[in-house]
């Protein structure tokens, strides 16, 4: 590993790049409180709320980390005409998100609602439309990609979240416009269609979402996730696979080459939000110039934080660089 250029991207070229995320905007928000007894009206406990916490989710979240890493990051996707859009907008603009590209629609807002009692999630709300997005609106989506492909972009993102935008025509249109411009491009998938994501540059799934495409599910080893790789870039025109394997860091696969890097051994907390940290540090990664190798292992030493955490969370430019020179300590 080339330490001295993964601390410089970090440190300097994270503010001079510019990526564009697309995909499933959303919101989440977080009610938290202490549970002492339950309900008489029903078996279920009661939550005295004691706090609220909003986050940006999905691509947003992506954004997000992009953001406070210092990076240039544009936004485009579709929200509703409601309170939680609003809210959205507001944490868009106190983090200097350029969200143009959001497409105003007559569906609701993606958000996702959790009831915290004491460290254990209790209940999800989930407000959506997830059929897919076509017409006017992902005319209007498309336009906006386009113009910002004509414009300096290092990297593009599409973060698929199964919520109606990152349509086959969607994903093929983006990627082709990409690789006119030059740009590379990396998926974080959902679902076993994979074939709406051919000829991409980096396709990141976790153990669980590659074993959707597969005929057999594969164990988290070595040898079966490089022939799940190799099965997924056969199959599908991909360029190359970064497969998250949770307590066993990340691996990146590209034809005979394979890399493996290991996770930090630490308490794994909480899993929200970590595939979106990983592909957004990645795309950092590239978008300032390192080695896909590089850029994978500043991926999974970035994931390493958020797992700690409690609920979606993004990593600071300044607290990866902390992150770095403990791991720069311990190995020399």
């Amino acid at each position: 590993m080339d330490m001295a250029k993964i601390r410089a991207t970090v440190a300097e070229k994270s503010v001079r790049s510019n990526i564009l995320v697309v995909g499933d905007v959303m919101l989440d928000k977080y009610y938290s409180g202490e549970v002492t007894r339950i309900s008489p009206e029903a078996p279920v406990p009661i939550t005295h709320v004691t706090g609220t916490r909003e986050t940006l989710g999905g691509a947003a979240n992506v954004a997000h980390n992009l953001a406070l890493l210092g990076t240039n990051v544009s936004i485009a996707g579709y929200v509703g005409d409601d309170a939680h859009c609003k809210s959205l907008l507001e944490k868009f603009a106190a983090r200097g998100i350029d969200y143009a590209g959001l497409v105003h629609t007559d569906r609701p807002t993606t958000t996702k609602i959790r009831i915290i009692g004491g460290h254990q999630q209790m209940l999800r709300l989930d407000f959506e439309d997830a059929s897919p997005i076509d017409g006017a609106y992902a005319e209007q989506y498309l336009d906006y990609i386009d113009k910002k492909l004509n414009e300096s972009m290092d990297c593009v993102i599409i973060s698929d979240y199964g919520k109606g935008a990152c349509t086959e025509f969607a994903c093929q249109h983006i990627i082709r416009a990409a690789h006119d411009h030059g740009v590379p491009v990396i998926v974080d998938p959902k679902g076993a269609q994979w074939a709406k994501y051919r000829d991409v540059d980096y396709i990141t799934p976790n153990v669980k979402e590659i074993n959707e495409i597969m005929l057999e599910p594969i164990k988290n080893d070595d040898f079966e996730v490089e022939k799940a790789a190799r099965y997924a870039i056969r199959k599908f025109g991909i360029r190359n696979v970064v497969l998250t394997r949770s307590s066993k860091g990340l691996s990146l696969i590209h034809n005979e080459e394979v890399v493996h890097v290991p996770t930090r051994a630490q308490e794994v907390f909480d899993v929200s939000g970590a595939g979106d940290t990983v592909i957004a540090v990645f795309g950092l990664g590239l978008a300032g110039g390192l080695k896909p190798a590089d850029a994978a292992y500043l991926a999974n030493l970035a994931a390493s934080v958020v797992v700690s955490k409690l609920g979606t969370y993004a990593v600071s430019r300044e607290e990866l660089l902390q992150v770095l020179d403990r791991q720069e300590g311990a190995n020399s």
